[in-house]
C-alpha cells in the first residue's frame, strides 16, 4: 500500500520529498550568515525546529487529521496558523531577529526566495488534474515568477543600482500578494467544494503535499515581512 497520494504518479511525490527540505537548509544557512560567531548553533536550532515540525505534520497527515473538508481548512488550523503566529508574534520580535537582520545584506534576504521554484509543483499537480487549474496556475506561475525575478532583484541590489530599492519594494509586494492570493484561492475552492461537490484542494491535505500549506505560506509571509523590515532599516 502506497503512503503517497493516488492523484499523481509516485515519482512526482518522491521528487517533491527530495526538494521540499531545500528551503529549510537555505533558511538555516541565512541564519548562520547573520550570526557571526554563533551562527552554527543557531542554524542548527532552525534545522531542528523545522525537522521536528515536518515530522509533526507528517504524523498528523497519516493519522487522518487533515481528511475532513471544512472551513477553515483543518490543515491550516493545526499547522499554518500556529506556525504563522509563532513566526510573526514570537520570532519576529526577538532581539536576535533584529541582530540577524543587521548582519545580513538585503540581497541575501531576496535571493533566498529562489526556493519558490518548488511552487512549480502546483503546475504539475494541475497537469495531472490533482488540483483545479485556477489555483494551479495562480500559485505555480506566481511562485515561479517570484523565484526567477528574485535573481535580478538581488543582482540590482548587489550592483547598488539607483532603482534597486524601489524594485525590491515592488518585487517583495508582488511576492507577498502572490502567497496571499494562493491562500485565498485555496479557501474559496474549499468553500465551493463543500457547497457544490466540485473539485477542491484535497490533495494539499494528503501526503506528501500536505507540507505545502503547512510550511510554505507562514514561512514565506514571514520572510517577506523581514525584507520590509530590512528596507525600513536602511532608509536614510
Amino acid at each position: 500500500m502506497s503512503y503517497f497520494t493516488p492523484h499523481v504518479p509516485s515519482w512526482v511525490s518522491i521528487l517533491f520529498l527530495i526538494v521540499i527540505p531545500i528551503p529549510i537548509f537555505l533558511i538555516a544557512g541565512l541564519v548562520k550568515k547573520g550570526n557571526p560567531g554563533s551562527g552554527k548553533r543557531k542554524s542548527l536550532f532552525v534545522l531542528t525546529f523545522y525537522i521536528a515540525y515536518f515530522f509533526y505534520v507528517g504524523y498528523a497527515c497519516f493519522e487522518g487529521w487533515f481528511e475532513e473538508i471544512a472551513l477553515p481548512p483543518v490543515i491550516l488550523k493545526y499547522t499554518m496558523v500556529p506556525l504563522l503566529l509563532f513566526l510573526m508574534v514570537v520570532v519576529y520580535n526577538l532581539p536576535i531577529t533584529k541582530r540577524t537582520l543587521n548582519h545580513l545584506q538585503l540581497y541575501q534576504l531576496v535571493r533566498i526566495h529562489l526556493f519558490r521554484l518548488i511552487g512549480s509543483f502546483f503546475l504539475i499537480l494541475g497537469l495531472y488534474k490533482a488540483l483545479p487549474s485556477s489555483i494551479a496556475i495562480i500559485a505555480g506561475c506566481g511562485d515561479v515568477i517570484t523565484a526567477v525575478s528574485s535573481i535580478f532583484v538581488a543582482k540590482a541590489l548587489v550592483q547598488k543600482k539607483e532603482s534597486a530599492k524601489k524594485l525590491c519594494w515592488a518585487w517583495n509586494t508582488f511576492g507577498l500578494v502572490d502567497i496571499l492570493a494562493t491562500s485565498a484561492s485555496a479557501f474559496i475552492l474549499t468553500k465551493i467544494s463543500i457547497e457544490t461537490g466540485a473539485q477542491g484542494v484535497d490533495v494539499l491535505g494528503q501526503f506528501p503535499f500536505c507540507f505545502i500549506p503547512a510550511f510554505a505560506p507562514a514561512t514565506i509571509i514571514f520572510l517577506h515581512f523581514l525584507i520590509y523590515r530590512k528596507l525600513l532599516m536602511e532608509r536614510p
